[in-house]
């Protein structure tokens, strides 16, 4: 459907078509809000039509989707191999492995590390969620060799 000839409607239904309510559209379109008059316009054929059109244009702008880049990833890697470009192949394949969640990165990271001894004392004067924030991160220094992992129950079995 072509522009609107009434400009004011051509107004109230892009206003609509970006999101606005009748009655802000209405307004924003120039009318003496009226919500009955909004209300109605916004029930007019011809401005239905026309909000769908561009909600649909906006729609296909935007609409990316994972198929849509593993296409165009496929697209790139198979120019690459054609044009005998084995990195940008391998970039391509690899652009395609992160985009379904196969690839994996591994860091290595260095640097010092405090090693200090918490006592049931000071377990006592932190707030709950001080010590939900501790036992969510007892994983991460277990991992790190940063605590033990039974020294506590074989301390109080007396082992």
């Amino acid at each position: 459907m072509p522009v609107l000839p009434n400009a004011r409607h051509e107004s109230f239904a892009q206003a609509l078509a970006a999101g606005k309510s009748a009655d802000e559209a209405y307004a924003q379109a120039g009318f003496k809000p009226n919500r009955g008059n909004a209300a109605r316009l916004k029930a007019n054929e011809n401005i239905r039509k026309r909000v769908e059109e561009l909600q649909g244009r906006v729609a296909k702008k935007v609409e990316v989707t994972v198929e849509s880049l593993a296409h165009e990833l496929e697209e790139a890697r198979s120019l690459a191999i054609a044009e005998k470009q084995s990195s940008a192949a391998v970039s391509a394949t690899m652009g395609k492995a992160k985009l379904f969640g196969l690839g994996t990165e591994n860091r290595r990271l260095s640097g010092t590390v405090q090693v200090i001894t918490i006592t049931p004392q000071h377990l006592d004067g932190l707030t709950d969620d001080e010590l939900a924030a501790l036992e969510a991160a007892y994983p991460v220094l277990q991992k790190l060799g940063l605590v033990g992992g039974d020294t506590g129950a074989a301390a109080e079995t007396g082992d």
